[in-house]
């Protein structure tokens, strides 16, 4: 296995099936919750973020590039500077109008994730500076993203969110939370919210548009048992999520669609059922809430909490012929995926989790994910993944 101490130079080393990976520059201790975008000009930037530990106020988002026809990342560029907050989830998006660069991330306090909204900055020269002043997209308390935005045919935004919602006087565990999308037709100006029906535990809303011009949703499960998903006809209005026969531990997953219509997901092969443990909250590193009054948030559906502790690995790759109907899979890369804890600096996390793909003009399936929360790695593979078996 490779280790995260190695150059960011893209290496092949030996795998029955077309194969390279590098570990992209890291310049903080802990490193997360990467997204990747490729530019029109064949360069691929990866956005993360990083600091010492999430939700400390030292969490902020960095930025790598990986330039057309080269095989090494450039050094990490630090994006945002408020260090009063934790800064989270980035998003990259490219205007397809003018090509504006657009750097979406979430902004919390320490590890309330109740009261994060969602910000911006932007870029006129692909990503090489940034607007100084953030602005902010969502100013509603618990508005969380982690994927990337759609554009319909009619040239309307959409962008999945889920809200981390708690009573007053409650510390967020992620028992309440639901996912929505938010729809802008005038290019982020102004905004119009719809929920997607029964969607408790239902986060990360990840949405492709299919061969057939239907919308496929799947979703992460704060429930730690599976995969969901959801349907559309037009982007906007949602089917009621169902659970897939993939398992989920409550940890992020990332899909996009081949130019043959083949569904290819990136995630984790494991559930609660898989746990040896189990952590009260995802936050309890930073004794997030000890002293201040507040009671761990309670179950309100039908005694479901969220299921933090299940291991972050395997990290698979799945295929689906048939829209999500079906699916086969084989490990991308294995380990014991221990996350009791998100300590870093003793190097304590082993997960392999919270991938991020784009797939090329050339069929080229380029994935980044979290390696051990100390680097985000990033691997290239082919078609021909798929037609191998371990």
């Amino acid at each position: 296995m490779a280790t995260p101490e190695m150059l960011p130079t893209l290496q092949s080393p030996p795998r029955p099936f077309s194969y390279k990976e590098a570990f992209i520059p890291a310049l903080t201790t802990q490193c997360h919750a990467s997204n990747l975008l490729l530019l029109p000009n064949g360069d691929l930037l990866c956005a993360w973020f990083g600091g010492s530990m999430e939700g400390r106020p030292d969490i902020c988002i960095y930025l790598s590039r990986l330039p057309a026809e080269q095989s090494s990342w450039m050094p990490a560029q630090k994006i945002t500077h408020d260090h009063t907050r934790s800064e989270q989830n980035p998003i990259l998006f490219l205007n397809p109008s003018d090509n504006q660069l657009w750097l979406l991330y979430t902004s919390q306090d320490a590890g309330n994730q109740d009261s994060a909204i969602v910000k911006y900055h932007t870029s006129t020269d692909a990503g090489n500076t940034w607007s100084a002043e953030a602005h902010v997209l969502f100013p509603e308390p618990g508005t969380f993203i982690r994927q990337p935005l759609c554009v319909l045919s009619d040239g309307s935004w959409v962008i999945p969110i889920f809200k981390c919602r708690t009573e007053p006087g409650e510390r967020w565990l992620g028992n309440d939370d639901i996912s929505c999308v938010q729809v802008s037709r005038d290019q982020g100006a102004t905004w119009s919210e719809r929920e997607v029906p029964n969607s408790y535990g239902c986060v990360h809303m990840a949405i492709r548009q299919l061969k057939d011009g239907s919308f496929l949703g799947l979703y992460r499960s704060r429930w730690a048992d599976n995969i969901y998903l959801s349907t559309s006809d037009d982007g906007l209005q949602w089917s009621e999520p169902v659970p897939t026969a993939l398992p989920n531990p409550n940890a992020g997953i990332c899909f996009d669609v081949l130019s043959s219509g083949r569904v290819v997901l990136v995630y984790n092969h494991s559930s609660r059922k898989d746990a040896q443990s189990r952590r009260d909250g995802l936050y309890d590193d930073i004794a997030d809430g000890a002293g201040d009054g507040r009671s761990n948030q309670k179950s309100k559906h039908a005694g479901k909490e969220a299921f933090w502790g299940a291991p972050r690995a395997p990290l698979c790759v799945a295929w689906s012929d048939d829209g999500g109907k079906t699916w086969e899979h084989r490990v991308l890369e294995d380990g014991d995926g221990y996350c009791m804890t998100n300590n870093s600096e003793k190097k304590l996390n082993r997960e392999l989790s919270y991938p991020s793909m784009e797939i090329g003009t050339d069929g080229t399936i380029h994935v980044a994910y979290t390696f051990w929360r100390q680097r985000i790695k990033y691997v290239q593979l082919q078609e021909d993944f798929f037609q191998q078996s371990d």
